[in-house]
């Protein structure tokens, strides 16, 4: 009888690829895959060790499986993924129930490091960070109708606070011709929506062609048949070109919706930092991109409370928040993380008041967000039906205006149709309630 694996991966959804592209590799050497980890004779933990909560959730995640092994219930627990490669020899001193260790570069490896394991060796894999693929079949652990495109991995930007580039290595593009491939391979098995991803997505290509290729890549995309929308996350501020603009703004596949992490506003604190801009400055990109992309939402990220943000420099975050009302955003506490420029700096800010101004900018964003989506109401939109909330008794979806995890959600009811999961359908919507809208399936054809 065939071992069974089961894995869980935590974290952002690039980790998630590379889990999907590991979770082929066992099924193509004959293990049998489960959902549920705990039905497993061995088990996966592909993990986040980018700030503070993320490894606190992966560590959670290795004691419960801790107690199964303890209780007999799977034979042995293997730790991957980004927390994986960064805490080498920590892991196996600190959590000794752990059976193997494996880097990201030893992803393509994973069923050696299986058997291994399952051999009863204690295993620690690290081949170098450029070993990891970066393409290759997967084993789809979304739903049907959408998927992750992972184009590049790594990153050069070396922001002062963040790990990524210690952990996954420099930025490396995709081969277009591979990513082409994949996504038509993806349409093909019933993929209607896209979600672009990479470190910095806008980055792309400049490694291999010696020039920012996003804009090529997202043309050829949009000609392959069976994809409807196409969406792009993780985009960088300084690279956010006018061929790229005018390729978002000109291609109807391409959803109206921009991931642009901003991180902060004033420019001491993005010098800081080690990003550019001020306020002003990206004001008026703001301004441009609302006037390229007509109706697009724009999405961002920002951290408070990095170390010497005054009083003053997080209220000018604040008013910007206020001036220019994003349609979507999430706000993050600094992370002292070690081995990072920013974790060595002085000033480093009090935790009570990182939460407090975490709390004040968000109260805000609720504001701005409960205005916009009143002006939704008695208006006519397009939504991919994701499911039928039994407790609620109405079907629910997401719009152009809505990436899966991070936004919102437009709950639906209908009379006498049953949509399909994976179905683009027209909703009227008729009400809000936090951030989601609220609507009934429209008579209008879509």
């Amino acid at each position: 009888m065939a071992y069974r694996i089961g894995l869980v991966s935590l974290g952002c959804e690039k980790n998630r690829v590379d889990a999907e592209m590991m979770l082929y590799k066992l099924k193509e050497q004959g293990y049998q895959l489960v959902e549920d980890v705990a039905m497993g004779d061995v088990a996966i933990v592909n993990t986040c060790g980018f700030i503070d909560a993320a490894k606190q959730e992966s560590i959670e995640e290795i004691l419960e499986l801790a107690k199964l092994k303890e209780e007999g219930r799977i034979q042995a627990i293997v730790v991957t993924g980004c927390m994986a490669e960064r805490y080498r020899e920590e892991i196996l001193k600190e959590l000794p129930e752990v059976d193997a260790v494996a880097g990201i570069g030893a992803n393509g490896d994973i069923a050696s490091v299986i058997e291994q394991v399952l051999s009863g060796k204690q295993v620690q894999s690290f081949p170098k960070k450029e070993n990891m693929p970066l393409s290759g079949d997967r084993v789809p652990t979304t739903p049907s109708y959408f998927s992750y495109l992972k184009i590049a991995d790594g990153c050069d930007n070396k922001c002062t606070y963040c790990a990524i580039p210690m952990i996954r290595g420099g930025f490396r593009s995709r081969m277009m011709e591979d990513i082409l491939q994949e996504a038509e391979t993806l349409a093909r098995r019933g993929v209607r929506e896209l979600m672009v991803i990479a470190q910095d997505t806008t980055r792309y290509g400049e490694d291999l062609y010696g020039r920012l290729m996003l804009p090529e890549l997202l043309t050829e995309l949009c000609k392959i048949d069976g994809i409807r929308w196409i969406r792009l996350l993780y985009c960088y501020p300084d690279r956010l070109t006018e061929d790229l603009m005018e390729v978002i703004a000109r291609e109807d596949k391409i959803v109206k919706y921009l991931d642009l992490p901003l991180q902060h506003c004033n420019g001491r604190v993005l010098k800081a930092m080690n990003r550019h801009g001020n306020r002003c400055e990206l004001t008026e990109l703001l301004q441009k991109v609302r006037e390229k992309i007509p109706g697009v939402t724009l999405r961002t990220t920002f951290i408070v409370g990095f170390p010497g943000e005054t009083q003053e420099e997080f209220e000018d975050l604040a008013e910007f928040v206020k001036e220019v009302e994003f349609d979507r955003m999430g706000c993050f506490e600094y992370s002292q993380e070690e081995g990072t420029p920013a974790a060595r700096m002085k000033g480093q800010v009090d935790p009570q008041v990182k939460q407090r101004r975490q709390q004040l900018l968000m109260e805000e964003q609720m504001r701005i967000m409960d205005r916009k989506n009143s002006v939704m109401v008695g208006k006519t939109i397009t939504v991919l039906c994701e499911g039928f909330d039994r407790y609620a008794e109405c079907w629910y979806g997401r719009s152009e205006a809505d990436a899966p995890e991070v936004d919102g959600k437009v709950f639906f009811t209908h009379r006498d149709k049953k949509p399909g999961l994976g179905q683009f359908v027209k909703v009227l919507v008729t009400d809000t309630m936090d951030c989601d809208l609220i609507g009934e399936l429209s008579d209008e054809a879509n």
